[in-house]
């Protein structure tokens, strides 16, 4: 067939050459700091906006119920139903987020690395995001502003995470083999960081009564919304300024849109030939990280639904949290080289499987409850993406690591919908909030259970070439 016949021949991960760019020299400091402080900026989105104060206590409290059902009080089995069906309605946006996260982050992200054009990517959904927090200033505490509320929000975990494709990517621009691993713990440390500073702001400014300011029809958490936008402007624009762009990707081809896809699916059946523990891993590790977010994202909501928690206690427990999950994490490490990251892995997962359990079994015992076992899962989560991380580098065929790491976060976008839609499955069939637990911690079990499957074995020598 001459070559007007034919496709064009698209190399798979499994056979591409000299795909990694680590830096080789020492890399400024101020470069450094200025790729890390991004997840200190975009971080209140997370915490402020989805986990711990917009959405758990404003969009899916009483001031978005049909004003006869608001009326009944919380006495009321139609109150009581009313907010779950705002829990349940703020995940089927999750879903839809998820999906469309799964159909374009891998192709966009490819197409990036193939153009040279991360750090662009990164600039466009970046502004996207910060529009979309904006946006939430629009949403007034009424019924009919919720779904404006539900569409901006999904928006924004749209381009959050294929943000966070490309900053991702830019960390070997960034570091060296020697210095990879701090320079990724520095960004992480900084957005768990910038999460309890952003949550203690609330805090302050709640307990000064916004200093006066009229905070009726939801102004307080709009404005929320709005201090969310402008620190992501005051502390991401460095990333933009002091990083350079990623030369064009030399191992990756430029194809158009939907040849994306083909070229990622040439990555996955090369990974199922040769290096088969390697793709089961990233199979298992996308349904259960998906469940450690969502643990994350639907607690604040069971906290205060479920468990009665006041606004500030909601944002007290979010800190705490924060600091549990950021010093659990650092301990993890050591742990990781004495015992191997995947007792570690299955560790956490069981203790977060046990403790959400419990959370549903024991809710009749009150907040104490949530206290004791909220923090127990929070404090489980860290050390489970962090030895994620060390296992894949285990079970990744020599030379191959960068691909093997972007397939990593290909894999997490894809089932980015399952716990959203656990979430929402538990609500629907037995009707109250505090079930959505038990959806997103089966997320959690199913991933665990598809993990002992794994054996972690060393991949062949020549696992990378093409059969």
């Amino acid at each position: 067939m001459t070559d007007e016949g034919r496709a064009p021949e698209l190399p798979s991960i499994v056979d591409a050459q000299g795909a990694t760019s680590l830096q080789t020299r020492p890399v400024p400091r101020h470069r450094v700091i200025a790729w890390a402080l991004w997840d200190w900026a975009t971080q209140p989105f997370n915490s402020v906006i989805i986990t711990f104060v917009f959405t758990a206590l404003y969009l899916t409290q009483d001031g978005f119920l049909d004003p006869e059902v608001r009326a009944l009080g919380e006495g009321s089995q139609a109150y009581a139903d009313g907010l779950a069906v705002l829990a349940r309605d703020l995940a089927t946006g999750g879903i839809v987020a998820g999906v469309l996260v799964a159909l374009l982050a891998p192709v966009l992200g490819q197409r990036a690395d193939a153009r040279g054009r991360r750090k662009w990517w990164l600039a466009v959904t970046s502004g996207l995001l910060v529009v979309s927090m904006f946006g939430l200033f629009f949403v007034q505490e009424s019924p009919s502003y919720f779904w404006l509320g539900v569409a901006l929000i999904s928006f924004g975990q749209i381009v959050s995470e294929i943000a966070g494709v490309n900053y991702n990517a830019m960390l070997t621009d960034v570091s060296t083999p020697a210095t990879v691993g701090r320079v990724s713990g520095l960004g992480w440390g900084l957005g768990y960081v910038g999460g309890i500073v952003a949550l203690l702001i609330v805090v302050v400014a709640d307990g000064a009564s916004w200093w006066g300011l009229d905070t009726s029809n939801g102004m307080a958490y709009r404005l929320i919304a709005v201090g969310a936008a402008l620190w992501a402007i005051a502390f991401g624009w460095a990333v933009f300024v002091f990083v350079p762009e990623a030369p064009h990707g030399g191992g990756v081809p430029t194809v158009g849109f939907f040849e994306g896809y083909k070229v990622l699916w040439n990555d996955l059946v090369g990974l199922r030939r040769n290096a088969p523990a390697t793709l089961w891993f990233l199979i298992s590790s996308a349904v259960y990280r998906d469940g450690l977010v969502g643990v994350f994202t639907f607690g604040a909501i069971i906290a205060a639904q479920a468990f009665g928690f006041s606004d500030s206690g909601v944002i007290l427990f979010g800190v705490a949290a924060n600091l549990v999950a950021g010093a659990t994490t650092m301990l993890a490490g050591l742990f990781d080289d004495r015992l191997g990251p995947r007792k570690v892995i299955v560790a956490s997962l069981s203790l977060i499987t046990v403790s959400g359990v419990a959370i549903v079994a024991l809710g009749g015992m009150g907040q104490v409850t949530f206290w004791i076992f909220g923090l127990l899962l929070s404090a489980c989560v860290g050390p489970a993406q962090a030895a994620s991380r060390s296992l894949l580098s285990r079970v990744t065929p020599a030379g191959h690591e960068a691909q093997i790491f972007g397939l990593y976060a290909t894999t997490g976008r894809a089932a980015s919908f399952l716990s959203p839609l656990g979430w929402w499955l538990a609500i629907a069939i037995a009707g109250a909030t505090i079930w959505g637990t038990l959806g997103v911690i089966a997320v959690v079990a199913i991933g665990l259970a598809l993990l002992v499957l794994v054996r972690v074995d060393k991949p062949k020598a020549d696992a990378g070439a093409s059969a």
